[in-house]
């Protein structure tokens, strides 16, 4: 897998993910708010799936393996 995501994407994703679940920890938005386990993997790992699919890229460095 290549890095698809840059630094900035990766870090909203996980900000994002991480107030998603503790949302949904505490109950403040319901079962939905485990949906922010999918934000907080993809950016930690630095890989989207759907950025493949549809060929995009954020990240700066272009030439990875």
């Amino acid at each position: 897998m290549k890095m698809n995501e840059g630094m900035l994407d990766r870090a909203l994703r996980v900000i994002a993910g991480l107030v998603l679940v503790t949302l949904a920890a505490t109950g403040t938005i319901g079962v939905w708010g485990w949906i922010g386990l999918l934000p907080l993997v993809t950016g930690a790992v630095g890989f989207c799936p759907a950025y493949a699919i549809f060929g995009m890229n954020t990240c700066s460095m272009r030439n990875q393996k």
